[in-house]
């Protein structure tokens, strides 16, 4: 199993190759994690080694605290590597945040993961990361409903909406003045 490379980082295209003692292995990386790579002509790569009946692939970190959070991802039932990989890029203290405070639209914000895969996630990582707040298996109050439920209307991604609504005190603003809040996040970003 290989669980560390130390060497040259090289990208073609979204592809990582790490160069060590003139033999390269394909490792895929998550978008922070590439673009801190691309600045480094010699770096260390934390590896997890991920063994299929049909593959046999490379997931690589720069901390051994991110490795470990990806592969405790990789214990949530309906988590792939995929997905686990794109969630740890986020950082293990975001994670740990998330979990904590129960936040579903942190999760939810990420591409494959819906609400109750969402919800799943946090279940099961509250007691692998310690004891927390309680998850609300709601849709939140009825002015976030309102709210999500407009910027839908306008035709905002749901992503986009989940990460406007974690910036934004909804319930402490008037319906309107909520709205606009968020459209000036999405009209940021898009």
């Amino acid at each position: 199993m290989i669980a560390l490379l130390i060497g040259t980082p090289q990208f073609f295209g979204h592809h990582c190759i790490m160069v060590c003692n003139n033999v390269g292995y394909g490792v895929s990386v998550g978008e922070k994690t590439a673009e801190t790579l691309k600045t480094q002509s010699n770096a260390t790569v934390y590896v997890h080694t991920h063994v299929r009946e049909d593959a046999f692939e490379l997931y690589g970190f720069l901390t051994s605290e991110e490795k470990q959070m990806f592969e405790t991802l990789l214990t949530v039932s309906g988590v792939g590597p995929k997905t686990a990989l794109t969630i740890a890029d986020a950082s293990p203290s975001k994670i740990r945040k998330a979990v904590e405070e129960a936040d579903v639209s942190f999760f939810s914000s990420f591409s494959r993961v819906g609400k109750k895969l969402a919800q799943k996630i946090i279940i099961e990582l509250k007691p692998k990361l310690g004891h927390f707040a309680e998850l609300d298996l709601t849709d939140g109050s009825a002015q976030t409903q309102d709210v999500r439920e407009a910027l839908q209307s306008l035709g905002y991604d749901e992503r986009a909406i989940a990460q406007a609504l974690r910036a934004v005190p909804v319930d402490a603003l008037p319906l309107q003045v909520a709205i606009k809040e968020c459209m000036k996040i999405l009209s940021r970003t898009a």
